[in-house]
């Protein structure tokens, strides 16, 4: 089963953690996790909404459900988790491919479309690359982040080369129709431009989109709880 956390932390903290996270073989039942810290979507390059070291972001991959509740028991980083949001999830879909997270299939169960889905990307960047992954990237943030099939949009970095995002979407639809440029929105095809972009020229050194389906949401963000649909 898979988790995703978020937290605030103090600076030191967040610091802390993205040097020293929680690691497999530290962690009983950990398989793998990715420690990041907040970017707001969309917002300008050089600007400190860009960069919230405070908003500390975990992913995780884990044996079963015991480890993570384990970890958020007893491990002094996951008890600080514990007290702000996370999301319990199961596995549906894979493309492209990072490593630590390159053994699960393409697919593990087909998605309803009608259902609630959980997005995730995983990125090692090209840093000679990185203006162009702004210029492309960014209009793509401001669509996921202000699209209204969505309930939760973040993205995170973890310096210097990983970057992640992580969106909660209503249904399978609406995000399937984002990702194919037919949304019912403005400038619609501009995760389809960004993607041909890429194929053009990769901004990566690895890159995963992964697809879940949420099972379970615990604790409130930012004062607001229900923030996955769950069916």
């Amino acid at each position: 089963m898979f988790s995703f956390h978020l937290a605030r932390l103090g600076p030191a903290t967040s610091a802390a953690a993205l040097v020293r996270g929680p690691q497999p073989g530290r962690v009983p039942g950990l398989v793998h996790a990715e420690s990041l810290v907040g970017m707001r979507l969309g917002a300008p390059v050089i600007t400190p909404d860009r960069l919230q070291l405070r908003r500390f972001e975990l992913f995780a991959r884990w044996q079963d459900e015991a480890a993570l509740t384990d970890f958020l028991d007893q491990d002094r980083l996951g008890r600080q988790l514990a007290g702000g949001w996370h999301v319990r999830m199961e596995f549906q879909r894979r493309w492209g491919s990072v490593q630590g997270l390159h053994d699960l299939p393409e697919r593990s169960e087909r998605s309803d479309p009608d259902a609630p889905v959980v997005a995730v990307t995983v990125a090692r960047m090209r840093l000679p690359e990185l203006p162009r992954f702004l210029r492309w990237g960014r209009p793509v943030e401001r669509l996921v982040r202000d699209h209204p099939g969505t309930t939760l949009a973040m993205a995170a970095i973890r310096p210097p080369r990983s970057v992640s995002t992580f969106s909660v979407w209503r249904t399978t639809r609406d995000m399937v129709e984002m990702v194919h440029g037919h949304s019912d929105v403005d400038v619609p095809r501009r995760h389809v431009d960004a993607m041909a972009e890429r194929e053009r020229r990769d901004f990566h050194h690895e890159f995963t989109t992964l697809r879940f389906r949420p099972i379970s949401e615990h604790g409130s963000w930012e004062g607001r709880s229900g923030l996955v649909p769950l069916a």
